[in-house]
């Protein structure tokens, strides 16, 4: 069988599809993963096969758009303004960036650019004939490369928001270049979407369309040696902090809580482990006695160990920490993290904190609960032993085996 993966131009947004391609090749089937050129290295790192020819708008720029929209709409909640859609650089007023001029000048050069990926997709599926399709949610080359060429094809979410949701807080995007209408396949619209992957557990599972298919998330978030002290008991309970290295730049400056939040856990009785890029550890500088700081340890490896973790709300930190077992405190800024963490909190299994509220009281009462509260260690417990029960990705095989072969 061969196996066809589209991914976009975020890495967390297809890493729920790795452990899937790793146990297609084990069984003995092909697999091409087809990115844009800035996910090539990414791709290869992971063992699998990267076709670079996929292109449109990156989801850094995306997600800056719809922040303003947010703005402009009224939804935006926080008391700064997002940051300029293209340049990066915070607004001092939403005057500063033009909507129409960027509809008008670049949004057709971005719609010519991803209908080119979406023609390279089709063509390569046209050549090297996949018998079934798997694509993340911003990925819809996969999706209309299947519907082309009559394979199945299957969207794989990458954590507790799905297809379905409300329109403000939708993930999937829409075809600005009109690429499935002008392969004969019809508008694009939701409807199209016929089988969703879900590695979510049910207590935080999300709205989907079309059939659930579930999954057992496996996570992976790159290697690194394993340090001497990981299995070692610690005197006290070990807490992590683990904050996106890129939500500046989409959330702006005023989102970077790393350095706040080191100082928020100093003083208590915590073993505090925080694990970040090499550029931000260095922007650290001096930190706490007492506070150990490492450089992208994989928190596939941290997590079994730690009482709680603190993190912005991300699919990745998330998704591995459900795995894990460890209580959760999300702080964020963005609708699609405010949606995780509200699923999380009413699952029992974290307190949510909105980040433009959050103060260093609030924090530091939040990781205490969690540390001290039974209850929460329990519930995380009981998600993480029904995570073990759901399919494997080799299960998830097997049935794309069958799905192909109808």
């Amino acid at each position: 069988m061969r196996v066809l993966f589209t991914v976009s131009s975020w890495s967390t947004h297809y890493s729920t599809m790795i452990a899937v391609g790793w146990a297609a090749q084990a069984m003995g089937h092909e697999v091409r993963v087809l990115c844009p050129a800035s996910e090539t290295t990414t791709v290869s790192n992971t063992g699998l096969i990267p076709v670079p020819v996929l292109d449109g708008v990156d989801i850094v720029t995306s997600n800056r758009l719809e922040y303003y929209r947010e703005a402009a709409e009224g939804r935006w909640r926080y008391p700064w303004l997002p940051l300029h859609p293209l340049t990066g650089e915070p607004l001092r007023s939403l005057d500063e960036f033009d909507l129409a001029a960027y509809r008008r000048t670049v949004e057709p050069e971005l719609a010519a650019r991803a209908a080119r990926g979406f023609d390279a997709a089709v063509e390569y599926a046209r050549r090297w004939r996949p018998d079934v399709v798997l694509h993340d949610p911003t990925s819809l080359e996969g999706l209309l490369a299947a519907r082309v060429i009559g394979v199945p094809a299957l969207l794989c979410l990458w954590g507790p928001v799905g297809t379905h949701e409300p329109e403000h807080r939708r993930i999937v995007p829409t075809d600005i270049s009109g690429s499935f209408t002008r392969h004969g396949v019809g508008e694009f619209s939701l409807d199209l979407i016929t089988h969703v992957v879900d590695p979510c557990p049910t207590a935080v599972a999300p709205p989907v369309g079309g059939e659930r298919v579930p999954l057992r998330y496996v996570p992976y978030n790159g290697c690194a040696p394993e340090p001497d002290w990981l299995h070692d008991a610690p005197g006290r309970p070990r807490v992590c902090i683990a904050w996106s290295t890129a939500l500046s730049t989409m959330s702006g400056p005023n989102s970077y809580l790393l350095p706040e939040l080191i100082s928020s856990l100093d003083g208590l009785d915590l073993e505090v482990v925080v694990t970040a890029t090499a550029a931000d550890v260095a922007a650290l500088g001096a930190v706490p006695a007492g506070i150990r700081v490492l450089e992208r340890m994989p928190l596939r490896l941290l997590l079994p160990g730690c009482a709680a973790i603190v993190h912005h709300g991300g699919s990745g930190n998330t998704m591995t920490a459900l795995v894990s077992g460890a209580p959760q405190l999300p702080i964020t800024f963005t609708t699609e993290t405010t949606v995780t963490a509200e699923r999380l909190h009413a699952a029992g299994v974290g307190i949510h904190l909105q980040g433009d509220l959050a103060d260093r009281q609030q924090v530091r009462d939040a990781v205490q609960t969690l540390v001290s509260d039974p209850g929460y260690r329990t519930r995380a417990g009981e998600v993480r032993d029904e995570i073990r029960l759901r399919p494997t990705p080799v299960d998830l095989v097997t049935n794309l085996e069958k799905l192909a072969g109808r």
